[in-house]
């Protein structure tokens, strides 16, 4: 059941559609993108700021919590309000965080720059899939929210890579500019380009809250949040780890961790076609590959050929669990399904911020080469709980 009216009318000619969905998918992009960029410009940031690695990961956990805390709420709240000033305003938002982010001169007004942006991020990825299919119509709806989604996916997979990238050719600070420049572009285009939607009803977040008292569906939660910890625990630090222990100079890690990224379409493609079959078989699939890729990065780091395959096998793994997640928590409930949908955006962002958390106390105590070690035990563990889950679902 979608938490709006999709009924209500686009009051605009057809002009101009198709432009529009694409701003909605490059600012979608550029939304998601400044959430990951930072992963990849960690080793930088840290050495620039003069803190340590593990320091600089909470940027990663304070911005996944704040995603988790007022996610729901916050779409909830906003997503009647009218969409095309609702956009701006986050495109603006974005640029000027994204500025002070670039000008900032220690941890703490960095941590601002990252706490603001965050709190608008769920409720433009909340709305604007929805806003795409208005403006496309009925028959044409599916594609265009697809194309949002690929600006959503590809800054998932591309974010960490392109953020290391920038910050071996123009720095840390250069990668948060060009945020906010692209960010302001965008916000200017909307203003110019794209149509206006008609206002959306609000939605009644209590009375869709009932899904919250499903047993199934909190364990659907739960295991997700176990995932995304599983996932970020290692991917975090990536690029620390290519750098420290397979050895990779810093001015390359940046095109490992886009080949990572782009294995990854891979597994997103996988997943997708598995996830149709069994959600939850699909989960327990993928977390076997996850741990057993994870696992294997350390002892295999120095062997060339085979070390790359064992870094495919995570790429792959990691990527589809993102999908496989979407799907399996939103089938978990009858109604309520975009509430569903967002809470496991939440649950996603609970677990990067755990994964951010228990790496960075990984690092100082066990070592960064026991990573991936860590990060496949607690894949283990959530495969642990999919029996459990699975007893939960309703009888039929």
């Amino acid at each position: 059941m979608s938490a709006y009216d999709s009924s209500i009318p686009v009051a605009s000619t057809a002009r101009g559609t198709g432009l529009s969905i694409a701003i909605l998918a490059f600012s979608a992009f550029l939304i998601v993108t400044t959430e990951f960029l930072i992963v990849g410009l960690l080793p930088a940031l840290a050495r620039d700021l003069g803190i340590t690695i593990s320091v600089a990961g909470q940027l990663v956990t304070l911005f996944a919590f704040t995603v988790m805390i007022f996610g729901p709420p916050l779409t909830a709240a906003l997503s009647h309000f009218d969409r095309k000033k609702l956009f701006i305003a986050i495109l603006l938002i974005f640029a000027a965080a994204n500025a002070l982010g670039a000008a900032s001169t220690n941890f703490w007004v960095l941590a601002v720059a990252r706490f603001i942006p965050a709190l608008m991020l769920p409720v433009f990825w909340g709305t604007a899939s929805e806003t795409a299919g208005k403006l496309a119509g009925p028959e044409k709806a599916g594609q265009a929210i697809s194309k949002v989604y690929l600006g959503i996916s590809a800054a998932m997979l591309l974010g960490i890579p392109l953020g290391t990238v920038a910050a071996n050719v123009i720095g840390w600070r250069g990668a948060f500019w060009v945020l906010a420049g692209l960010s302001l572009i965008m916000a200017v285009a909307m203003m110019v380009y794209m149509p206006h939607v008609e206002r959306t009803q609000k939605v009644d977040f209590l009375k869709q809250a009932r899904i919250f008292k499903e047993p199934f569906f909190l364990a659907n939660v739960t295991l997700s949040i176990v995932v995304f910890t599983a996932m970020f625990v290692a991917y975090t630090y990536l690029a620390d780890i290519l750098e420290r222990v397979a050895g990779v100079v810093p001015a390359h890690v940046g095109w490992w961790l886009m080949a990572f990224g782009a294995i990854g379409l891979i597994g997103n493609w996988i997943g997708g076609k598995a996830v149709d079959k069994s959600p939850i078989k699909a989960s327990a699939l993928f977390l076997v590959l996850l741990a057993i890729g994870m696992g294997a990065i350390v002892p295999l780091a120095h062997t060339g050929i085979v070390f790359c395959l064992a870094l495919g096998l995570w790429g792959i793994a990691n990527t589809a669990l993102y999908p496989i997640s979407q799907v399996r928590v939103m089938n978990s409930v009858t109604h309520s399904q975009a509430l569903a949908g967002t809470t496991n955006v939440s649950a996603a962002n609970a677990g990067i911020g755990l994964g951010a958390i228990i790496g960075g106390m990984t690092i100082p105590n066990l070592g960064v080469e026991y990573l991936g070690y860590v990060a496949a035990a607690v894949a283990v563990l959530a495969l642990i709980l999919i029996p459990i889950v699975n007893k939960l679902a309703p009888r039929s």
